[in-house]
């Protein structure tokens, strides 16, 4: 686990969307397992990673569809369970009226900033990036 921290506009985010390849070092190089990021196939190298941002984006769709958006591959849904234990989410989604097939409303309006944030931690934990 790695924290960035400094002053605002300091480059924190600036630092971490070169890692996906969102943007390109002007100078320097980022490696990965000593390889250098641009030698790397795009679509490799962002399997390789999770991300969280601050601004989550979410559908007008279920809790259980809005986890498992852009998962690769057959999933169960005790994987998808699992997840949601991971991300500390499980609890106030077996809260509400329809568990993980509750709608969200566009962008998860019918959900807390942390919740939001919370289903977005398991879609990142379901993914299994390494």
């Amino acid at each position: 686990m790695i924290a960035l921290v400094g002053f605002s506009g300091g480059g924190k985010s600036t630092s971490v969307k070169l890692i996906p390849r969102f943007y390109n070092p002007t100078q320097g190089r980022i490696l990965l397992d000593g390889v250098d990021i641009a030698r790397l196939e795009l679509n490799f190298l962002r399997n390789q990673i999770s991300m969280v941002s601050q601004e989550t984006i979410l559908f007008d769709d279920s809790i259980y569809n809005n986890i498992t958006y852009g998962s690769n591959g057959d999933l169960v849904e005790q994987e998808v369970v699992e997840a949601a234990k991971a991300a500390a989410a499980y609890d106030f989604i077996q809260a509400l009226p329809q568990g993980f097939e509750t709608r969200i409303g566009e962008g998860g309006v019918l959900l807390s900033g942390g919740q939001r944030q919370r289903i977005a931690i398991a879609r990142a934990f379901l993914k299994k990036a390494p």
